[in-house]
């Protein structure tokens, strides 16, 4: 069992709040997802979290024009440049202050970074020859109060800043003669977004009441003097102009080992004798709000090339707008949730809306009127999740009552059931794959078809009881519920919908219930200190009841139902025989756990962590080991037969989250306590940040509190290659990496990549194919792979020897997923089943996930080649009917041709004897 399992994407979260990005092409989004950040590929609809992170939540992002770097700033202001291309973390930096916005320059040379009044530009990195990435340039001050927004004119000149205190600032990027900075005023509320016309200083400015304001500069980018004071002559004698001039430079640059300080007053500057300068007067003024139907506006983007301007309101409204003349061409509402971010693709026809409330993220092509993309995480957290059998799919349960089902490989979610009306607490596939079934506090238990997405059954009790778990057998016919107010156990068929029988006995609320891989048994563990195993095919009775030393919190079977592991609220995993009813073994993992110090607990965190237990299990796909996850930032495997801790995974380091740091800060301890339980926004509107007493899932109220870290669910894919945990921060995925591990297998000498590729010339194909796997380096099996001849696949997998079928097998399961010789690896996994079969069927038990990865594998390339060849037939057959369409208008008009020739032919023939006979007539 490999333990090198690496985080390898985000589900369950597309937006939390930050700034959306468009790459340079238009055809992906970068969205903030807490302190990680997604990318969106929007033409081939898949999803990817970069493995970078910050340590706390990312409050805007800054993308290079070329695409190639980001900037990543969290809460506090520490920043991390990522190289887009590598998404690798190439320099840390810290503004020691919350950034509001960031923006490169269009030419990339700089970029500007606004915190609290002053604006910050620094040379962009690998720009200039520095050890320092961040080079500071220059700083603006102005504004007095916090700067919000940025935009640049399009040749990189000059820049604008929209701040809280009302006025917008034009500053210039370089020493103009004619503009160093200018203010702008005519707005009555907090300016949110301010636009430069293309190619040109004329300026849109848009504020949080709803106000737009026009203002036009009588001034060219090209009418811009810059100031080269250096390289003017030195003058023969000191005069009045020139000691004013240099009193003038004094004041408004002072340079030193931080850059240059530019320091603008309310006003235009005084006008210079050489050069006029800059002016700006208002030349129209708008407002959205004029039925009163809109306030609040929360964003806003301008898309320079098609003059569209893109805003959103708090309540889910968004409008489009043509400017200067202030057209409306679209307006539509997404949700009754505030649009937190705007972005425009390069092209002007995609808008990227984010609305930080409900965790949405939409692609709204406005030409069409259509979706491009649409996806929304659990208003609330995760409760539960399973994989499909063939690890294709996860469904998740959550506490805002919906069960959403997630594409594996995409990481987008493609259905979502909305028929429950209160928190789901465990949902589970049935054996084919193609149905779900959830349990929930409504007091129902629905069952969901994947084929046509729809509730199929609704089970309910015959007296009204909140469910909390759920389980399916193997067959898929018998549906169990457990009950936490009546103790109660719940069957039901899935055929009927019946109600089969109630198994009494628990004198606790029933926590977990479990169905045995192998045969019609049933496990259930209780608050009572017990677990009751029922046997299904004899009555429903109990077979077995295992004592406990403390509540039982979760439990789950080995994959080949020979061994039991229940977690109980000590803190302990303990392994059972569930034939002989006997203990096997035992694990203490309070001390793993390392639970973290709220900021508003009263003792330490070695203490609180005494309170603290495993409240998710489950084994892994070979059966030696065990996942285990609770009230805790780390997940655990332990391994079963050793008893011991194998390896722990720390699932964040976000400090926004709670009960992250085993210490408080002292900083903000007081002698009357900590800050955190001071109600700092009581009077603001704002809301306190102390949750509510005894609440754990969330904070229902308009209150800010901090989330505590905890993983809820845990579950391996059936392939072995994956695992995934619901937390507070979303859906985490972790995989094997099989490119980062050399885990060679009977390595000699003379196994090296020299030797396989002599015998792949000297045409040895078994040599060479038995060397690769013993060196087991991925790029090496692959190429020895596929330089084998086609003719020659069954005569080496007949001749191969036992040891390396299953590994080959395997191999050429991981193949199959991105590899583009479809026949080929096919033939190979057909002849090594065919071959080695009934081998294969001896060790079942063993080879279950490599099977289950290669079954993966080819159904989603079925899926994938069906739709393609459907549509092809469709195309076809439309083809046929249309040329056999054509054929016979072709026959009918030569049939009315005929006819006409016909009827011509006759109406001449009688012309020709009325003729003759009138001849004859005159004639007698």
């Amino acid at each position: 069992m490999k333990f090198a399992y690496k985080f390898s994407s985000l589900l369950g979260a597309v937006y939390r709040q930050g700034n959306l990005s468009f790459f340079k092409g238009g055809d992906a989004v970068i969205s903030p997802v807490g302190n990680r950040v997604s990318v969106f590929d929007l033409k081939n609809n898949t999803s990817e979290t970069l493995p970078v992170s910050t340590n706390k939540n990312i409050s805007c992002v800054g993308l290079s024009p070329d695409g190639n770097l980001a900037i990543l700033v969290d809460e506090d202001g520490a920043a991390l440049l990522v190289s887009l291309n590598t998404r690798a973390v190439l320099h840390h930096f810290h503004f020691h202050k919350p950034v509001n916005s960031i923006r490169f320059s269009p030419d990339g040379r700089k970029f500007v970074v606004t915190k609290e009044n002053v604006a910050l530009m620094y040379h962009a990195p690998g720009k200039r020859r520095e050890f320092n990435a961040f080079v500071l340039d220059k700083s603006y001050y102005g504004p007095y109060d916090e700067t919000t927004c940025i935009d640049w004119t399009d040749d990189s000149k000059c820049f604008v800043v929209g701040s809280r205190d009302m006025s917008t600032w034009v500053f210039g990027a370089e020493r103009w003669s004619n503009l160093i900075y200018y203010s702008l005023g005519g707005h009555k509320d907090v300016i949110v977004g301010c636009f430069f016309e293309k190619d040109s200083l004329d300026l849109y400015t848009v504020s949080q009441d709803g106000a737009l304001c026009v203002w036009e500069s009588d001034t060219e980018l090209d009418g811009l003097v810059l100031k080269k004071s250096r390289d003017r002559p030195k003058p023969l004698r000191r005069g009045d102009e020139e000691e004013e001039e240099e009193e003038e430079q004094e004041e408004e640059r002072v340079e030193g080992e931080q850059g240059e300080v530019i320091r603008g007053k309310a006003g235009a500057p005084k006008e210079k004798e050489n050069s006029k300068n800059v002016r700006y007067k208002q030349r129209s003024k708008h407002f959205f709000n004029k039925e009163g139907d809109f306030n609040n506006l929360s964003a806003a983007a301008y898309h320079k090339p098609t003059h569209i301007l893109v805003t959103g309101f708090s309540s889910g409204v968004f409008h489009l707008h043509e400017l200067p003349e202030f057209n409306l061409i679209h307006s539509l509402s997404i949700s009754d949730q505030r649009i937190a971010s705007v972005a425009i693709n390069s092209s002007g026809d995609w808008i990227g809306l984010g609305c930080s409330g409900m965790g949405q993220l939409l692609v709204w092509e406005w030409q069409s009127e259509s979706y491009v993309f649409k996806q929304q995480g659990h208003f609330n957290n995760m409760a539960s999740l399973a994989y499909s059998p063939d690890g294709q799919h996860i469904a998740t349960g959550g506490d805002d009552g919906k069960v959403k089902v997630w594409n594996a490989s995409s990481g987008l979610c493609f259905v979502t059931f909305t028929e429950h009306t209160s928190g789901v607490t465990g949902v589970t596939f049935n054996s084919s794959g193609f149905v779900i079934v959830s349990a929930s506090l409504d007091g129902t238990v629905r069952a969901f078809d994947l084929h046509r997405y729809r509730n199929f059954r609704t089970f309910t009790s015959p007296r009204p009881a909140q469910f909390s778990s759920i389980a399916v057998d193997v067959s898929g016919e018998l549906v169990s519920a457990g009950a936490q107010d009546s103790f109660e156990i719940f069957l039901w068929s899935m055929q009927t919908g019946r109600l089969l029988e109630v198994l009494g006995g628990h004198e606790g609320p029933v926590s977990c219930l479990c169905f045995s891989p192998v045969q019609s048994i049933l496990a259930s563990a209780s608050w009572d200190r017990t677990v009751r195993l029922w046997d299904m095919l004899d009555s429903w009775q109990t077979k077995e009841t295992l004592s406990l030393t403390s509540d039982g919190l979760a439990v789950s079977y080995r994959p080949d139902g020979q061994e039991l592991a229940v977690a109980t609220l000590n803190g302990e995993i303990s392994f059972w025989n569930p034939h002989t009813a006997a203990q096997t073994g035992s694990v203490a993992g309070r001390h793993d756990l390392e639970t973290g110090r709220k900021e508003t607990d009263k003792i330490t965190a070695k203490q609180s962590a005494k309170g603290k237990s495993f409240t998710s299990l489950c084994y892994s796909a070979d059966g030696e080991s065990v996942l285990a996850g609770g009230q805790s930032k780390f997940v655990c495997i332990y391994n079963v037969k050793e008893q011991m801790l194998m390896k722990k995974f720390e699932i964040s380091c976000n400090l926004s989250f709670d009960a992250m740091e085993e210490f408080l800060d002292r900083r903000k301890m007081t002698e009357f306590g900590s800050l955190a339980l001071v109600d700092e926004g009581a009077g603001d509107g704002d809301g306190v940040q102390i949750s509510l007493p005894g609440v754990r899932r969330g904070d229902m109220s308009s209150r800010h509190f901090k989330p505590e870290i905890r993983v809820s669910s845990l579950r391996f894919s059936p392939t072995g290659r994956s695992w995934a945990a619901t937390t507070t921060e979303g859906l985490l995925v972790y995989s094997l990496d099989g490119s980062l591990i050399f885990d060679p297998y009977d390595l000699d000498l003379d196994v090296t990549p020299a030797s396989i590729r002599k015998q792949l010339q000297l045409q040895e194909w078994m040599a060479a194919i038995i060397l690769a796997f013993r060196l087991n380096e991925r790029a090496l099996k692959q190429e020895v792979l596929e330089k084998v001849p086609h003719q020659q696949i069954p005569v080496i997998c007949g001749s191969l020897p036992d040891v390396y079928v299953e590994k080959l097998l395997g191999f050429v399961a991981t193949c199959l997923e991105k590899s583009g010789h479809l026949q080929f690896y096919l033939t190979w996994a057909q002849n090594l089943l065919m071959l080695h079969g009934q081998k294969l069927k001896n060790r079942s038990a063993s080879i279950l996930p490599t099977i289950q990865a290669l079954q993966k594998s080819i159904q989603r390339h079925f899926d994938d080649l069906s739709k393609l060849c459907d549509f092809n037939m469709y195309n076809i057959r439309y083809a046929v009917a249309l040329s056999k369409q054509r054929g016979m208008k072709r026959a009918a008009e030569m049939e009315e041709e005929d006819e006409e020739e016909e009827e011509e032919e006759e109406e001449r023939s009688e012309g020709m004897s009325e003729v003759s006979l009138e001849g004859e007539s005159m004639v007698l």
